[in-house]
């Protein structure tokens, strides 16, 4: 019985020997396919409210003329620096981004010419000089998104001050025009782009009382060209 249940026992023990050494030379069992894939990026969005800083040159074209003394001093050039702020709104449909963004800077932008015929001083000599020394505008934007970068036209209401120095003193006009231009803006990540922009402003032409003609009909127009770069936080 013993001798029985032992030889019983070593043929088993033979039997899974056999067999787990025969599985040991199968070849490993692949892993199944996978159907899975990580979902890609989604493209950037630009929706949302944006406020911003700016900076900048300015460069344009100012002229005195007093029809009062039969005087005009011809286009002379007016340049200076700027830095301001801005504060807009995007809604994209789309690739499409439609905006509206109004900004304040302050500039020192002059320029002044030698006065022909009286029409900067009764006796006939000195400077004609135009200062401005802030300009803002308001306008709508549209744009084109490429993911993360914004290609824009924009254009609207601009307005501004004109100064004129006159030996009597600094006189200054607030006037409103229009401005029109483009621009691209680049999304660094999801709260901050930077950007470059053109505007063409046209701040139409001020009115003084002039120190030849003793009447208010000197007259000052005064357009400009800005190139400004800027860094807008959105959320």
């Amino acid at each position: 019985m013993n001798r029985s249940l032992c030889l019983g026992i070593a043929v088993a023990c033979v039997v899974t020997g056999a067999m787990s050494a025969q599985a040991a030379d199968l070849p490993a069992r692949s892993n199944p396919p996978s159907f899975y894939k990580a979902p890609s990026e989604l493209p950037f969005n630009w929706t949302g409210f944006y406020v911003g800083i700016n900076g900048g040159y300015a460069w344009g074209h100012s002229s005195w003329s007093d029809p009062a003394v039969g005087a005009d001093s011809g286009k002379f050039n007016t340049s200076g620096g700027l830095v301001g702020g801005q504060f807009g709104y995007n809604w994209q449909t789309g690739a499409v981004v439609l905006g509206v963004e109004t900004d304040a800077d302050w500039m020192s932008v002059k320029g002044s010419t030698a006065s022909p015929g009286g029409v900067c001083l009764a006796d006939g000599g000195g400077q004609c000089q135009t200062q401005q020394s802030w300009v803002g505008t308001t306008r709508a934007r549209v744009g084109y998104a490429f993911d993360r970068w914004l290609p824009y036209v924009t254009g609207g209401v601009a307005y501004g001050n004109i100064q004129a120095v006159q030996p009597t003193g600094t006189t200054t006009n607030t006037n409103v025009g229009w401005t029109a231009g483009g621009g691209v803006e680049y999304a660094i990540d999801r709260n901050w782009s930077a950007k470059l922009e053109y505007l063409h402003v046209d701040l139409g032409t001020a009115t003084f009382m002039g120190a030849a003609s003793g009447t208010s009909t000197l007259a000052v127009p005064v357009t400009n060209e800005l190139v400004r770069a800027g860094v807008n936080y959105r959320w």
